[in-house]
């Protein structure tokens, strides 16, 4: 025997009823997957709502923070396949290259740098610093790691667009000129994937409006 009243033929809803409610929900799920999934997940913000709530620049730290693992799969497989010979003889040409570019990085040439940044990042940790600059604008770059290397992506992004201009992988050091493809957010991503806790010195000189850290 139940106790539960069984419902009346009035009291179900109509078809018209069901049909709409599919509709509205339909609605909101694409509503919710344009402005808060694709930011947040994938970086895509086709509306620009996601760069308003700060969705966009979580969802570009993850997209990097993928292609970064992968790298770092494929790279560790290529390595358990490579003879051990081949693996000392690389890791000497890396070091003593390393070495030899670590000095120019950090001189600076002469140059008069407008802003500097120190940072501190913890074995597996990564930041972004970007530029807010116009198409054609150039800012003179230099940083240095202290206490060992990281992994680097220097890009640009804005709403419709987005470029990789160089990436390295346990890299102590790197300078030069960075000419902005487009208007937008122009800067660099870096990880530790070191055992120890690095310091990253960056310094910046030339054309842009804003320099800012994200975590």
């Amino acid at each position: 025997m139940y106790n539960t009243d069984i419902p009346s033929r009035a009291e179900l809803p109509s078809s018209k009823q069901l049909i709409r409610s599919t509709i509205m929900a339909v609605v909101s799920a694409v509503i919710l997957l344009f402005t808060v999934v694709l930011p947040s997940e994938y970086g895509l913000d086709p509306t620009g709502i996601g760069r308003t709530l700060g969705l966009t620049d979580m969802g570009e730290i993850k997209t990097r923070l993928a292609q970064e693992a992968a790298a770092d799969e494929a790279a560790t497989l290529a390595a358990r396949s490579a003879t051990p010979a081949l693996a000392a003889t690389s890791k000497a040409i890396a070091t003593e290259a390393a070495q030899s570019s670590a000095p120019s990085a950090s001189s600076g040439s002469g140059v008069v740098w407008r802003d500097e940044m120190t940072f501190i990042l913890a074995p597996g940790q990564g930041t972004e610093v970007k530029l807010k600059m116009k198409e054609g604008e150039k800012t003179l770059f230099s940083w240095t790691v202290q206490g060992g290397v990281v992994n680097f992506d220097t890009h640009g992004d804005s709403l419709v667009r987005s470029i990789s201009y160089e990436k390295g992988r346990s890299v102590p050091s790197d300078d030069g000129e960075l000419v902005a493809a487009f208007t937008g957010n122009h800067g660099w991503f870096w990880r530790n994937r070191g055992q120890a806790d690095v310091k990253v010195v960056l310094r910046t000189s030339g054309q842009y409006s804003d320099l800012k850290q994200v975590q």
